[in-house]
Order: C-alpha cells, then structure tokens, then sequence
C-alpha cells in the first residue's frame, strides 16, 4: 500500500473512532439520454439507444461521508470553481462549526482537478479553518469511495430512461427508490427525505 492508501487508512480508523469526520468528493455527470446498464448485445455492439433530441448533461458535484454514508450533492449545468463552493456551502451547513454542535474536525479528500485548486476555490477553502483537505495523487480515482456512488446512480437509478429535460433528470435524482438492489450498497443521503440525492439549484 503506498503512502495515499496508509493515510486514507488511518483516516478511515479515525473516522470510524469519531475522532473527525470523513469525506470524499469529486464530481460526475448524468446525461438526458438513456443509460445501459446489465444489457446483453453482440460482442463490438454499440450500447446506445435511439432518442430524440440532443442529450443534454447535468453535472453533480458531492462528498459522501466515510461513516454515516450519507451523500450531499450540488447539480448544476456546468462544473466551476463558483459550482464547487456551492458545495462547500452545503458541507458548511451539514459539517461545519454551529451553535450547539459538538466541533468535530473534517477531512475533504479531493483529486486535483482544476475546479479543486483555482485560485477562488482554495480561498474558499482557506476561510474554513475547520476543514482539512487530503490531496489524492494524480490518476488515483480507486482511492476515491465517492467513485462508487456515481456509478450506483448511473447503474441503478439512472439507467434505460430518457429525461427530456436536465430539470427532469435532477427529479428523478432527488427521488431515485430507497429500496436499492441486493448487494448495493447505495447511500442515505443528509437533508433528503428520499434516501438519495440532496440536490440544489
């Protein structure tokens, strides 16, 4: 294991001792168009199906809590640096210092990606003295659990509909079935009633 993965570990172990708070973040996009998930075709087929119209995209931006499994989502038609504060305003309303809640340290594990480290991102993130970012190394996304969310969404709640609209598509998110299917592990989600995604606009 090298030197990411021991941190992560430890991180994990204190996470799990209620010692700091965990996250992991990143983003995803989820298209108007249908998903395939589970299909069977001829070997070389192209897995697509015909729609109308041009798929439009939705981009997600979120951290899933290591522990409480919980996952906090901000959508948006584009990912900028203004769409990644947007999500710390969630993650400081969810995580961050207030008026009788015990203060609990909170590590943000992220990738590099240019929306992570502008220059108006990391001023964002030196205002929350609170929070502590862990940086992955470059093309390291196995190390990334909230990996594992996106590809849930897409496989299970997603997949094989056509959303006419990117407001259709952030619906069907917010409202995906709590009854997820054997062996997935899909998580709850803070501030939703739904167990799924807690989206703004």
């Amino acid at each position: 294991m090298d030197r990411s993965g021991l941190r992560l570990k430890l991180f994990k172990q204190q996470a799990m001792a209620g010692d700091i708070v965990l996250l992991f973040g990143d983003e995803s996009e989820v298209l108007t168009h249908p998903y395939l998930a589970h299909a069977r075709a001829k070997r070389g087929a192209d897995l697509r199906v015909p729609a109308p119209g041009q798929a439009r995209k939705l981009a997600l931006l979120g951290v899933i809590d290591h522990v409480a499994a919980e996952l906090t989502v901000h959508t948006s038609a584009t990912k900028r640096s203004t769409d990644f504060i947007a999500l710390l305003k969630l993650i400081d309303r969810r995580y961050g210092p207030h008026p009788g809640r015990a203060a609990v340290p909170v590590v943000l594990v992220l990738d590099n990606g240019p929306i992570h480290v502008s220059k108006l991102t990391r001023a964002e993130l030196a205002r929350r003295p609170w929070l502590t970012i862990e940086w992955l190394p470059k093309y390291a996304p196995e190390l990334n659990a909230i990996e594992r969310a996106w590809r849930d969404l897409k496989r299970h709640f997603l997949a094989h509909q056509t959303f006419p609209l990117r407001r259709g598509l952030a619906g069907r998110s917010r409202r995906c079935d709590p009854k997820t299917p054997p062996g997935t592990h899909y998580p709850s989600v803070s501030g939703s009633t739904n167990r799924c995604l807690a989206t703004t606009w």
